[in-house]
């Protein structure tokens, strides 16, 4: 049943993100399309209001100095709210100021579609936060990787141009023709499930049983006998969080708490959502360049990185732990999931359900989770810290995963033209000098704020401070931590005390450092290859729509991954499982 489960969300993923990346297509052609009657007014009036025409070009410096002024202020704004929240409505639960330290990471967090979160949002963010702060951060941070990735797009499709496209057309329409519409449906489905959408306080329920203390005895605490529910408008923020790759979520437990992912058809959807629109966006490529067999290639390349991925995962938890089977720990073939490592997992969705959760949350940059990856095997855990490792090009965030991707495939085409001696090219445009430094820079940028990071958490007593396991299990955390800052995913092994003035700071620079420089070079290699000429495809060409180009792509990113970060997982979750096994 669990192996169907995995097959089962693969075939759905790609049935959806057909008809998705095709509506997509035409979305940034400036196509009427079918809900243009419905958001239609709402583009133009915003493009209006901001002083953009609708047709309006610029060259990928004018390009990224939007980018980088729209995500400055946006950073500006939540780091504002966040200190002045307790000055502000809409906070039932009279919440003070956030310290200046998690500020500052939360808001470099969400303006880089990391999310990251060292706090427990229900009891430390206000409603107002949550909304005007972190909710518009998923929709803009979304869209601002869409319009990069967009950009890069017209860089292969057109000849000898200056221009790229506009990033305030591709941000408005990012976010209203496509964002906007898929989280109404999305969270008006999840609320009828059961996920909370109120500006209530919170509720009290009162408990079965009161609360016992060390003795056994029943507690005189008025607080054992009722537990209080923080509430708020969870069901608008889960949505986004899904279908941007974005991930933060409203409670600390996040997509394991039952207000957040209430059942298994939640999980299902929420699972989906995380992918559909990466996935989709390789349709949309394909459509874009006018060749949708390169799309279909690079979806190819993913799903083959992607499946045996969750596949191990889930071999891994099933195969469960020596320590918790010498304890008669395992649940029995009889029960809700058939044995295996439960530790960390809710019984609602069981293994299978939490290894494609754990797959699609690390091979995108969302970093939801519906388990706890620090209960993982060791090399269960191996596995989502390698997809992030990878470079978030396995699907990766909306738009980043893709143009991270594409830069692997300009390596890619590279070294096949060195083997048989000839010029590289892809999709017509001829790979020089120029093109590998920026795509080298773009793979390598985000390489050098983990293995950086986690070197000085490493070396200094303040980030060792942090690590709640000893050994090699705690230098993982700290390599998790800063894989996962330095992809843009946001989730974490639980057991690093993350919300200290060290670890929000250099996580922080390390997110800094892995959106920004990517979307910088992508987009000069974006302006770069729209001033190329289009080269007819001739009989020494390499054809990047057959399955030995994906072979070559995927070894490629593999290679990379390894040469990278093998030393680095070699002293953490290999020598953890090494341990393991005795």
């Amino acid at each position: 049943m669990g192996w169907m489960q995995i097959a089962l969300y693969v075939v759905l993923l790609v049935l959806l993100a057909k008809p998705l990346g095709e509506y997509m297509a035409r979305v940034y052609a400036g196509e009427r399309t079918l809900l243009a009657p419905l958001f239609g007014g709402l583009e133009h009036g915003l493009l209006r209001l901001m002083g953009v025409r609708p047709d309006e070009e610029s060259s990928w410096k004018t390009y990224g100095v939007g980018v980088l002024v729209f995500n400055a202020v946006g950073f500006l704004g939540v780091y504002a709210l966040q200190r002045v929240q307790h000055l502000l409505p809409l906070d039932p639960r009279q919440l003070g100021a956030v310290t200046p330290d998690s500020s500052f990471d939360t808001a470099v967090s969400f303006a880089t579609n990391t999310n990251w979160q060292g706090y427990a949002g229900e009891t430390t963010l206000s409603y107002l936060t949550q909304m005007l702060g972190l909710t518009v951060q998923n929709f803009v941070s979304a869209a601002t990787g869409m319009a990069v990735l967009v950009a890069l797009i017209r860089g292969f499709a057109r000849r000898t141009s200056e221009t790229v496209g506009s990033f305030w057309v591709d941000l408005v329409r990012s976010t209203v023709q496509i964002l906007l519409p898929l989280s109404i449906v999305l969270a008006l489905v999840l609320a009828s499930r059961g996920v909370v959408q109120t500006f209530d306080g919170p509720a009290t329920a009162h408990l079965l049983e009161p609360a016992a203390v060390a003795d056994g005895s029943a507690s005189a605490d008025p607080a054992a006998v009722e537990q209080v529910i923080p509430l708020g408008p969870v069901a608008s923020q889960v949505a986004i969080k899904q279908l941007g790759t974005n991930g933060g979520g409203f409670y600390n437990a996040n997509s394991a708490h039952p207000l957040e992912n209430p059942d298994p058809f939640t999980n299902l959807l929420e699972s989906l959502a995380i992918l559909l629109i990466p996935a989709a966006l390789c349709f949309t490529f394909g459509a874009m360049v006018r060749d949708r067999r390169q799309g279909v290639a690079l979806l190819a390349a993913m799903l083959v990185l992607l499946v045996p991925a969750i596949a191990g995962v889930y071999a891994c938890e099933r195969a469960g732990t020596p320590a918790l089977a010498a304890a008669g720990a395992e649940l029995a073939e009889s029960t809700v999931s058939p044995g295996g490592n439960m530790e960390g997992k809710e019984l609602r969705f069981g293994l299978a359900q939490s290894a494609i959760w754990v797959g699609a949350t690390t091979a995108a940059s969302n970093g939801s989770v519906n388990a706890m990856h620090d209960s993982l095997t060791p090399l269960g855990g191996l596995v989502p810290m390698v997809l992030m490792q990878l470079g978030e090009v396995v699907f990766g965030g909306v738009g980043s995963g893709l143009y991270g991707m594409l830069a692997f495939a300009i390596v890619a085409v590279f070294v096949a033209g060195l083997m048989v001696g000839r010029t590289p090219e892809y999709l017509g445009k001829k790979i020089g000098a120029y093109e590998m430094k920026m795509a080298a820079l773009a793979i390598l940028g985000p390489c050098l704020a983990v293995l950086l990071g986690t070197a000085v958490a490493a070396a200094l007593p303040a980030g060792r401070a942090g690590v709640l396991n000893p050994g090699a299990h705690g230098f993982g955390e700290i390599l998790y931590a800063f894989s996962s800052a330095g992809n843009n995913n946001g989730s974490a092994f639980a057991g690093l005390s993350a919300n200290t003035p060290f670890y929000n700071v250099a996580l922080g620079l390390a997110m800094l450092v892995a959106r920004y420089v990517p979307i910088v070079v992508i987009l000069a290699l974006a302006g770069a290859l729209a001033r190329k000429k289009i080269v007819p495809a001739g009989t020494g060409t390499l054809p990047t729509h057959t399955p030995l180009f994906v072979a070559l792509l995927v070894g490629t990113v593999l290679l990379v991954g390894a040469l990278t970060f093998l030393p680095a997982l070699a002293l953490g979750p290999i020598v953890e499982q090494l341990q393991m096994a005795g």
